[in-house]
């Protein structure tokens, strides 16, 4: 089960609805070892796609270097679907290489209306999880 913040869901729809017509995507850290999402950081869709999303590299390596001095880790990788249901694409399954994350999607096919799921997925097995937004 993930357990995330609602000022979390809201600044992922935010960023989600900000990026749109493209993909937005980030990350939300949490201390090493540990399952509590904590520090969002929303990152650069260097793919500029409505499709198809990609950390920026120069940013992910600073974003890695900051994680490495603060003993952080993933807890929650986000992405935004601009245009289909908050569920894994077949790119997005591929690209799945932390198996301890939460892989969150948000649609925003919706103007009005998000979708937002959560899922694990570990070596190209999609699961879907429970949802908890904490106040």
């Amino acid at each position: 089960m993930l357990r995330i913040r609602r000022d979390h869901v809201e600044a992922i729809v935010a960023h989600a609805r900000k990026d749109f017509p493209d993909e937005a995507c980030g990350v939300i850290l949490g201390p090493e070892g540990s399952d509590r999402a904590e520090r969002l950081v929303p990152m650069l869709n260097a793919a500029r796609s409505p499709t198809y999303y990609e950390f920026d590299s120069t940013e992910y390596k600073q974003l890695h270097n900051e994680m490495l001095r603060r003993d952080e880790d993933f807890v929650v990788i986000y992405h935004s679907h601009t245009a289909t249901e908050a569920y894994p694409s077949r790119t997005d399954i591929d690209r799945a290489k932390e198996p301890f994350a939460h892989y969150v999607l948000v649609s925003v096919k919706d103007p009005q209306e998000y979708e937002l799921r959560s899922f694990r997925i570990v070596e190209g097995e999609v699961t879907e999880e429970e949802v908890q937004i904490e106040e």
